[in-house]
């Protein structure tokens, strides 16, 4: 599986909205204003529609994650790094952003 493909499977059922949403419990929180991280959005609003756990969310970030798993102490993908710590509590939308 490939990002790409996840994400253009996604915008091919879904349409799509530019949706703000906060990424982790803390003060460390990633906040993604509308129209950033884009494909995060599609990944963890899709993800939520069908109620996929943390393990299969992940699994949809594909080479993403796999980079994540290889490097653990980098600081790059901060939305699946805060996601695997804090997982489904972390994430909240400040709208639809997939119908």
């Amino acid at each position: 599986m490939v990002f790409a493909d996840v994400i253009a499977t996604i915008e091919q059922h879904y349409q799509y909205t530019p949706t703000r949403f906060v990424n982790g419990l803390g003060t460390d929180a990633v906040i993604n204003e509308a129209g950033t991280n884009e494909g995060s959005c599609k990944v963890f609003a899709f993800a939520s529609l069908h109620d996929l756990n943390k393990h299969d969310t992940l699994g949809l970030f594909a080479e993403h994650f796999r980079q994540v798993l290889a490097t653990p102490t980098d600081k790059d993908h901060a939305n699946i790094r805060m996601f695997m710590r804090d997982g489904w509590p972390g994430i909240e939308f400040d709208g639809d952003a997939l119908s």
